[in-house]
């Protein structure tokens, strides 16, 4: 073997790794035993067989005890490149998104009970069908009547869609807060609260809210405690009841980090 090297033959093989090239040697001794004492032959490392010529072989399942596979690494295509870009840009912008929405309503969660006196309650509005609220506004309707019932709030807003196509929202929730006792002069109709956003910067500029207490479930109330902040609002926020499915929580809870969040954060910048 002084001064000679390996000669082999190189094939396609398809392996579990992708694709290979199986190298088959002309000497059975090749690459297997030891190096020659002038180094021109080939040696064997802890992980290599490594050729005189310095060609780096990766050693695979010998098959007749003459031949090994030499890895071969694609590099990724334009493709898979732009997706690969498009989930690191999608991930930095959901967590940029839930540190400002944590940061922002930071403290401001607080128990019906620590409502303080004489505040403002702002209620979202959400999905009524037939005249009726539907499960996620009756619960946050349910708190906030709680809450005015001992004695700490001293108005209602109840925001949502007004049109007639939603339902009218801000109607159905007043016609539910009157049935339970709440009296119509505490009562605040906003039927242009289309969004979070909208109810928030309308209760400041439209109906002079400097402080308020949101009332919504607990997957929306930081979202919905930073918008109001970002309006101009010192504002908290009281977790609404909710006998709701455990599926549509899911899918709320999904649809605030992956959407409603960065839209946030969104409307903060803008």
């Amino acid at each position: 073997m002084t001064g000679m090297y390996c000669i082999a033959v190189a094939s396609p093989v398809s392996g579990p790794q992708g694709m290979e090239r199986r190298i088959q040697v002309s000497d059975g001794s090749c690459g297997l035993s030891r190096p020659p004492p002038d180094g021109t032959g080939p040696r064997r490392d802890a992980r290599y067989f490594i050729h005189a010529a310095g060609s780096r072989m990766f050693p695979g399942s010998l098959t007749d005890g003459r031949g090994y596979r030499e890895r071969v690494n694609r590099p990724a295509g334009p493709i898979a490149k732009t997706a690969i870009a498009a989930a690191i840009v999608i991930e930095l912008i959901i967590t940029v998104s839930l540190t400002w929405i944590s940061v922002v309503s930071s403290g401001r969660v607080i128990r019906p009970d620590d409502v303080p006196p004489g505040s403002t309650l702002l209620v979202l509005g959400s999905l009524v069908s037939d005249g009726r609220p539907g499960d996620y506004v009756r619960g946050r309707l349910d708190t906030a009547v709680d809450v005015f019932r001992s004695g700490r709030a001293a108005h209602i807003i109840d925001s949502g869609n007004g049109s007639a196509d939603a339902g009218d929202e801000p109607a159905v929730m007043r016609s539910y807060l009157l049935a339970r006792g709440v009296p119509g002069d505490r009562i605040v109709d906003d039927g242009l609260g289309m969004d979070t956003a909208a109810s928030c910067r309308r209760a400041r500029e439209v109906f002079g809210a400097t402080t308020l207490v949101v009332v919504t479930q607990d997957f929306h109330l930081r979202r919905a405690i930073a918008l109001c902040r970002d309006a101009g609002v010192d504002a908290r926020g009281v977790p609404a009841h909710c006998s709701c499915p455990v599926t549509g929580q899911i899918r709320n809870h999904l649809r605030e980090t992956v959407f409603a969040g960065p839209r946030a954060l969104w409307t903060m910048m803008w």
